[in-house]
């Protein structure tokens, strides 16, 4: 069974990177009134964190392994997290749009309200871990880390930060995706696989 080249799997990646810029920057311009809130922006809005993990996965499998331990334990973290704020976008964008302000309120007071803090507090977390092994690697741009991490800042704390905050925290969270996903696509070709482990050496000489 032939398998996609790592090529392959880098420019998917960084693909899914610039979708999901181009995401966050229809939910930025929604918030800001520039383009009206429909059934197909409020569908999307989810989509920016499933390309966001495709996004970090590639960059991961291609430089984060050498961070070790702790490059791990980031990626792990800012995936789960991103994974959690999916829900979380499913909740504000389209159920939260069709209840009253009343019912809203009373939801975050309880459980849900909890759910959605704890998974905003593991974006932010998990984004400036991922963002700090990146930088310390030293194989990935530091400005465009930098900005995404900036960027998840206010998103994190979207219920107590005014509405233009939030708004240029999505355009920070844009940019820096783009930028990212930019990059590593050029660059793709040039990467080196991911080498080769003693368990995938052991497996393919019983295989033979």
């Amino acid at each position: 069974m032939s398998y996609p080249s790592s090529a392959t799997f880098y420019r998917g990646a960084a693909a899914a990177g610039g979708g999901s810029a181009v995401v966050l920057l229809i939910n930025a311009a929604k918030r800001a009134e520039v383009i009206p809130t429909s059934a197909f922006t409020q569908l999307v809005a989810p989509l920016a964190q499933i390309f966001a993990l495709v996004l970090i996965t590639g960059l991961y499998v291609a430089f984060g392994r050498r961070s070790g331990r702790l490059g791990l334990a980031a990626y792990l973290l800012n995936a789960f997290a991103l994974a959690a704020l999916v829900g979380v976008e499913f909740v504000i964008n389209l159920v939260f749009a069709e209840l009253p302000t009343e019912t809203i309120d009373s939801l975050r007071a309880g459980t849900l309200g909890v759910a959605l803090t704890v998974a905003s507090i593991l974006f932010l977390l998990g984004t400036l871990a991922f963002a700090v092994t990146m930088i310390r690697s030293s194989t990935v741009p530091t400005a465009p880390l930098a900005l995404y991490a900036l960027g998840a800042v206010p998103v994190s704390f979207r219920a107590f930060v005014p509405e233009a905050v939030l708004d240029l925290g999505l355009l920070a969270l844009a940019i820096g995706a783009g930028w990212l996903a930019a990059w590593f696509y050029a660059r793709a070709a040039a990467i080196a696989p991911p080498a080769v482990t003693s368990f995938a050496l052991a497996s393919a000489d019983r295989a033979a």
